[in-house]
């Protein structure tokens, strides 16, 4: 008698299981690492094993500025200072787990979410549209200032010395900056409204577009870029905005980290408006002419919000259909959008190096033209980019950051539209890590095959002998054995080494009931 068996392999290196020739899941890629290769200390290889980080800790400290109230004079020089749009913003409802399932999909190789259907990323004019901020100027640089100075900058720019309660080394308590300078008198003196004004503004940097993960404190290199206000409105806040959401989003790819900073808000909004994953339903009748346009989702729900966490939410990205994307949210904003924010939108499809402070980013709208209504060729190659920080000669490197920026203007992508999205599609079908989570979890799919194997088991022991050749008997014997110590010893690997990190119920992270490791299996 003789007995079907079928054929099973797994390729470890291609993590994909074959059962008689068919595949139960894919290689999520990249198959060509030449662009994403820095996959192996990516988040989403985690996820792939079943460690499971949970939602990030998102560091924006916004539920306190509307305390603070401004007189007339001080709204006055916040305009100047290059805020009069943004300050609108204040308090801001964050959804963690969406923006953690977003994050898997950051790449900081390329600056751009890798999604099932192609690249797309924050850009320029989003920034402009939905913060309100400059993108255009001077880029936002300082003087590096030592601990020790931080005293004596604020006494000169705040009027008050800070305790040692009330900073940690160069960085300024939040809560000091809202006790002292939240209210000032109308009746104050201009140097009274100026030292107020500066500490709103580096309090409403710090709580939002420059927000840390060191808690609620603001760097106080901030300050002095606040000591001239009319200076200050020359900057490009917008671009400085990005170039620190950029650092923060890759930052956040890592394995070993569970906390996310910078402008969590736009983020948010971003994936709002081009995403049809989480995306609230805007009340009837709420005023949809409110500019920054990320006031347009501030305001609450028409009905309740179905809560997802970040299982869902990454289901959710790795099904994303072209249905679900809308490449182009903002055609229809021109007559809400002010003059001298439109006259920047162009610098939206800039190829240039964003900068704040010692920060520098890449900014590469030609991997993304479908945000602009174009075709998407191949882009062209991103060189290793590590970034300023650390840079044993930082200073060199941001001053060549600076003059790229410098020619930003100069260096708008053109679309083509000759170009064939198809052979884009085929290209980055091999780059990317098309999907983050499992079809199915790693519980699931060790319970189906510790069942499968189980029948087997039954099936080779109820199996008569008596008409097999003698080679056929010794293959079901060995069968048996093969299935018998396999579910006696699970955790194996192929050369029959207990994987010590798997088996350890403290470390395992999967899920596994306790009778699995106790080795309680059928036999």
């Amino acid at each position: 008698m003789d007995v079907a068996i079928p054929n099973i392999s797994f390729d470890e290196e291609d993590s994909q299981i074959e059962i008689s020739g068919h595949s139960l899941r894919n290689d999520p890629g990249p198959l060509d690492p030449s662009v994403l290769y820095e996959q192996d200390e990516h988040i989403s290889s985690a996820v792939w094993e079943g460690l499971e980080r949970g939602a990030l800790r998102c560091h924006e400290h916004t539920s306190k500025l509307e305390e603070w109230k401004l007189t007339g004079k001080q709204l006055e020089l916040v305009e100047k200072a290059g805020f009069k749009y943004f300050r609108k913003i204040e308090a801001f409802s964050l959804d963690n787990q969406l923006i953690s399932a977003l994050v898997e999909r950051w790449r900081k190789e390329t600056n751009t979410f890798h999604l099932p259907g192609g690249e797309m990323t924050i850009t320029l004019d989003e920034v402009a549209l939905n913060l309100g901020l400059a993108i255009d100027g001077e880029p936002v640089v300082a003087v590096e200032l030592e601990d020790s100075s931080a005293i004596p900058v604020c006494e000169k720019l705040l009027g008050k010395k800070p305790t040692s309660n009330d900073r940690r080394g160069g960085f300024l308590k939040l809560s000091w900056l809202k006790d002292s300078f939240s209210h000032c008198p109308d009746i104050a003196p201009l140097e009274q409204v100026e030292q107020c004004t500066r500490a709103y503004l580096l309090y409403l940097v710090g709580s939002t577009i420059f927000s840390t993960t060191s808690g609620n404190t603001v760097p106080v290199i901030f300050l002095p870029l606040f000591e001239d206000f009319e200076k200050a409105g020359k900057y490009a806040w917008g671009a400085a905005a990005l170039a620190f959401l950029y650092r923060a989003l890759g930052n956040a790819t890592s394995k070993s980290q569970s906390t996310i900073s910078g402008c969590l808000t736009l983020l948010q909004c971003w994936s709002y408006w081009h995403l049809n994953i989480g995306r609230p339903k805007l009340n009837q009748g709420q005023t949809l002419d409110a500019f920054p346009l990320a006031l347009r989702w501030k305001q609450k729900l028409s009905g309740l919000r179905s809560k997802c966490d970040v299982v869902q939410y990454r289901k959710a990205l790795d099904s994303l259909q072209p249905c679900d994307v809308e490449w182009l949210p903002y055609h229809d904003m021109d007559e809400i959008v002010p003059e001298d924010i439109k006259d920047t939108l162009i610098l939206g499809r800039s190829r240039t190096t964003l900068i704040c402070l010692d920060k520098a980013e890449k900014h590469l709208p030609d991997r993304c033209l479908r945000q602009f209504g174009f075709n998407q060729p191949i882009p062209q190659e991103v060189p290793q980019w590590k970034g300023t920080d650390g840079d044993a000669d930082q200073s060199k490197s941001i001053a060549s950051s600076c003059e790229d920026w410098s020619k930003h203007r100069d260096q708008i992508v053109e679309g083509e539209d000759r170009v064939d999205d198809s052979e884009y599609l085929l290209w980055y079908s091999n780059i990317t890590r098309k999907f983050v989570g499992r079809h199915t979890s790693l519980e699931s799919m060790f319970r189906q095959t510790v069942a499968g194997m189980t029948k087997m088991l039954e099936l080779a022991k109820t199996l008569s002998r008596e008409d097999m050749f003698p080679v056929n008997q010794k293959a079901v014997e060995n069968i048996k054995n093969i299935l018998s110590e396999s579910l006696k010893n699970p955790f194996s690997n192929s050369k029959g080494v207990l994987n010590e990190e798997v088996s350890n119920n403290e470390n395992c992270q999967i899920g596994y009931p306790p009778c699995i490791f106790a080795g309680h299996f059928p036999q």
